[in-house]
């Protein structure tokens, strides 16, 4: 919009300098320099060339400035800001189970969702519930899953009794509830083979210990005085975690039978077979998106002092050096072809002399007054080292319903289609947004109202509750948004070109004296009251082709693609088309009405204010009526705005030019309207000239969509889940009368293809899809009756 501003600034600067010359050109004939009727002061003839020129120059421009179409600023802002409740109003976005309707932080970036080329997304709480589910384990080596309720070694069938874990019994109980029974346990026949026993107990403990887990609600049956100090009743323990991921896995080791059961005063006490174990909480490494691991080093009831590691197989595995790492390897590469999230867990023993070493050395970090970060990453890097490997982790985060149709349309509309998977860390992942060089340097975020908190939704253009809502939100209101706010910038160029261009066009017949063509009232309301209303409402509830029709043909999203309709095509056709008509505007009034002294039928002749508000009264008529061919989806609140601006434009002119008023330093208009609208060839010269000004229009229409269809252009002649074509709907019905053959043809031809009736009515049932978000509905047509 901006270059076109620009555009129109140049033939503002060029008009006032052509007319300035032309000007001092016509003068310099002596029978020009002076006549009678406008003689000169001493003081202008006695005033220096180059400030007359430049005082011209000036006036020209105020007399042509109305080409820069101040109002359409004001008229863009309304259109975002009251657009943008569209989107939360829509019920198609509402999640009734969540109670959240879409949000629009920012209502300038409406259009922009029509324009979106490359889709960014992340997996956790997007494309999936983020709700994580414990599936698989591997524990030194040996790959276990949950079947039928079962942890059991990789290969058993799920309906096999054989091959589970000696002492892990039933996983009946493996479900993603926040609660855990104390007295429940896998454990069956924990004398079996103890030294895989104590291997899977380690494994256990560490993922039990190693975590920021917290205890937000317990309940017992009233036996004992604390959550743990009972063991003869069954405790319920409510876990809570700001990472889902720990959750889930703090509630499978405790149906594994190794209850994490609070911590209280540093210490972490876990039930093991219903024996209490303290463990004495020493030190926490703190979870970083650098180091992707996270540490605790605890001192175990023997006194031994551990550290439990966890984190992403790239952080643990590199730093072990024990362990089955290359079988655990390969478990996680099978893990993550499954789509399920994996994490290794890793564990070191120190000695009395290590520990006092790494205590010593975690106190000087923490304590440290500058660089403490850097101190503390290296001392971190210092005692996560040396590990041996335990085991791995898989849990299912699971995916949102109806997730394959959202990102397989958005793929079809890519050129060509890709879709991109990437697993990183947040950092790495925004440094390859915004640093891909195929990408603008802006976009927009939108965010979805998740379980991870809405921090995200806040901090984005745009928030909905569901990921599959996004395909409307971009297909739809995307759609919408960018063809209103396009047509509304095009037409209002096309309008003030309309309305400036027989001003300049006047002055050839003025001897560029700055003789105003149209009166001062008349100027002033032209973009305010008689024009802005019908491109406005335009602007705001325009659908050009069904909402479903965009959401089931995504192709049609490249149709508005690249600023296909503010590109310089389009412009200078919106342009030329404004420069024609103003053409017609000027010369059909000048040659039908203008040389004409004696059309009215008392001898009366047509003054330079009658034939500037003939002028006037044909461009209200034409630019009202061109906006009523761009729409394609009427309501009341159309035909209300449309006709009624024609109507108020005849209303006022008659009020204003009827009436002496007291209060107006000149009587310009007084009786002009009136004694317009007295002669009968006015009325058929304002009928030919809007006619044939709309009538080029149309024939280009007919052309382009005859032998050039858009994919759009397509769309709307065929009706959705409909054999029945806007073709046949021409001459197909029953009784039908010729003229509304003919309308119903001149509906195709603009682009308006309706079934025979309309309706506000809606059943579920009918074959044919409705909108029934919009004012209007249309019900189905019966293809019988052709």
């Amino acid at each position: 919009m901006n270059t076109f501003l620009i555009i129109y600034l140049i033939i503002l600067i060029s008009e006032a300098i052509i007319s300035t010359i032309l000007k001092y050109t016509w003068q310099a004939e002596e029978k020009w320099d002076e006549p009678w009727y406008n003689q000169k002061t001493e003081h202008q003839r006695n005033s220096s060339k180059i400030l007359r020129f430049i005082s011209d120059f000036l006036a020209f421009l105020v007399l042509y400035n109305f080409i820069i179409p101040i109002s359409l600023y004001v008229t863009v802002e309304m259109q975002k800001f009251l657009g943008s409740f569209f989107i939360g109003w829509d019920l198609d976005l509402y999640h009734e189970e969540s109670d959240q309707k879409a949000q629009v932080n920012t209502s300038d970036l409406n259009e922009e969702l029509g324009q979106v080329e490359y889709v960014f997304t992340d997996k956790t709480g997007t494309l999936t519930e983020n709700e994580m589910q414990f599936r698989e384990c591997s524990i030194n080596g040996m790959k276990y899953q949950e079947i039928n309720g079962r942890l059991v070694p990789e290969g058993p069938t799920p309906d096999s009794t054989e091959g589970s874990l000696p002492y892990l019994g039933s996983l009946s109980h493996l479900n993603n509830s926040a609660h855990v029974t104390a007295s429940s346990s896998f454990r069956t026949s924990p004398e079996r083979d103890t030294e895989t026993i104590k291997e899977h107990d380690l494994f256990f403990k560490a993922v039990s210990l190693c975590h920021t887990v917290q205890i937000s609600n317990v309940q017992t049956d009233g036996i004992g005085d604390g959550p743990w100090q009972s063991n003869l009743a069954p405790t319920q323990l409510e876990y809570y975690a700001s990472s889902p991921d720990e959750k889930a896995l703090v509630e499978a080791a405790a149906r594994a039978g190794i209850i994490f059961v609070g911590i209280s005063e540093e210490t972490m006490e876990v039930k093991v077979l219903g024996r209490l174990e303290r463990y004495k909480l020493l030190h926490i490494l703190e979870f970083d998106s650098d180091r992707r691991r996270m540490s605790v080093i605890v001192q175990a009831p023997s006194g031994e002092k551990l550290l439990f590691a966890k984190g992403a197989e790239s952080s643990i595995l590199p730093k072990c050096i024990g362990g089955e790492i290359a079988k655990t390897r390969i478990h996680v590469d099978e893990f993550a072809l499954k789509g399920l999230r994996t994490l290794c867990i890793a564990y070191r023993q120190f000695t009395t002399k290590e520990y006092d070493d790494i205590d010593k050395r975690l106190f000087e970090a923490r304590t440290a007054l500058q660089r403490r970060e850097e101190k503390l990453a290296d001392v971190f890097q210092y005692i996560e080292k040396d590990l041996i490997l335990l085991g791995a982790t898989a849990v299912e985060d699971r995916q949102v319903s109806e997730i394959g149709t959202p990102l397989g349309r958005y793929s079809m509309f890519l050129v060509p289609p890709t879709s991109w998977g990437l697993q990183c860390n947040p950092d790495f992942a925004s440094t390859v947004v915004t640093s891909y060089v195929l990408l603008p340097s802006q976009g927009l975020l939108a965010g979805i109202m998740g379980k991870e908190g809405r921090q995200a939704a806040r901090n984005s253009d745009y928030a909905v509750a569901r990921f599959k809502f996004l395909s409307k939100l971009l297909f739809v209101h995307g759609h919408f948004y960018y063809i209103r706010i396009a047509t509304l910038v095009q037409y209002f160029f096309y309008k003030n070109v309309c309305f400036i261009t027989p001003q300049f066009l006047y002055q050839f017949y003025c001897l560029f004296s700055q003789q105003t063509l149209y009166d001062s009232v008349y100027l002033t309301l032209y973009n305010i009251c008689f024009t802005s209303l019908p491109v406005l409402i335009y602007s705001l509830l325009e659908q050009h082709i069904d909402p479903h029709v965009l959401q089931s043909k995504p192709t049609l999203y490249r149709d508005i693609s690249k600023n296909r309709l503010l590109s310089i095509k389009a412009f200078l056709y919106w342009t030329t088309l404004g420069f024609s008509h103003a053409f017609i505007f000027f010369f059909g009034s000048y040659f039908l009405v203008g040389k004409d002294t004696s059309l009215l039928g008392n001898g009366q002749m047509f003054g330079n204010w009658t034939f500037g508000t003939l002028v006037f009264t044909v461009m209200v008529i034409t630019v009202t009526v061109k906006m009523a061919l761009e729409t394609h989806f009427w309501t009341w609140i159309n035909h209300l705005v449309t006709w009624g601006s024609i109507i108020f434009y005849f209303i006022f002119s008659l009020f204003y030019g009827g009436i002496l008023w007291p209060f107006l330093g000149s009587q310009n208009m007084y009786f002009v309207f009136i004694q317009l609208l007295s002669s009968g060839p006015v009325w058929f010269a304002i009928f030919l000239m809007v006619v044939t000004c709309l009538f080029l229009d149309v024939v280009k229409k007919v052309f382009d969509r005859q032998l050039h269809p858009t994919s759009t252009e397509k769309a709307q002649l065929t009706e959705a889940h409909s054999s029945v074509k806007c073709l046949d709907s021409m001459c197909c019905f029953p009784g039908e009368t010729p003229c509304t053959s003919v309308g119903r043809m001149l509906e195709r031809v603009i682009g308006r293809c309706s079934p025979n009736h309309i309706s506000r009515l809606w059943s579920a049932s009918d074959p044919l899809y409705t909108n029934d978000r919009s004012i209007l509905t249309l019900s189905p047509m019966d293809s019988s009756t052709c």
